[in-house]
């Protein structure tokens, strides 16, 4: 399956899991509302989580995809300082 479809199966079981969870909150308490409610509970961070993993996963990609364009053999160590000057500027040079 394709990680678009991943996406959107698991946002489509994080729904139904918060529909069930809201279902079974709705119902007096009992041995077997509660037991639907954490099955329920139980659900939706499943499927939190695997939304989680194919998002990174959905960036990873993206940014390997960039690599490539950008004809980057691998990413930069520290980015963040690879891009700060190595000696500071004075005005006017």
């Amino acid at each position: 399956m394709a990680l678009p479809k991943h996406l959107d199966d698991a946002a489509d079981r994080l729904h139904e899991a918060f529909a069930r969870i809201e279902d079974a909150r709705a119902r007096p308490a009992s041995p077997e509302s509660l037991h639907e409610w954490l099955s329920a509970l139980t659900d939706y961070a499943q499927a939190l989580t695997d939304l989680h993993e194919f998002s990174n996963e959905s960036v990873h990609e993206k940014l390997h995809a960039l690599a490539g364009l950008l004809k980057l053999q691998s990413f930069p160590e520290n980015p963040v300082q690879d891009m700060e000057p190595q000696q500071p500027q004075t005005p006017g040079s």
